[in-house]
């Protein structure tokens, strides 16, 4: 009865999907300067795996020195 118990317990456990939800970055903007801080919404539910690359997918470093770093807000 324990074998039936435990194996259900891990068959519930594998079914739940990953922690899906609406992410937020935390971007900042620095240019000749000044710095700009901005909040940046996703507009579909991530796991915080995705949310993070997507966050970091906004990171850039531009020639005139402008640069905008990005970290996701939990």
């Amino acid at each position: 009865m324990k074998k039936i118990t435990l194996l259900a317990a891990v068959i519930v456990m594998a079914s739940l999907p990953s922690c899906r939800k609406i992410r937020s970055c935390k971007c900042t903007f620095t240019y000749y300067g000044m710095t700009e801080t901005q909040t940046h919404t996703s507009s579909s539910k991530l796991s915080k795996k995705d949310a993070k690359t997507w966050c970091e997918g906004n990171t850039y470093s531009g020639s005139y020195g402008e640069q905008m770093t990005c970290e996701l807000v939990d």
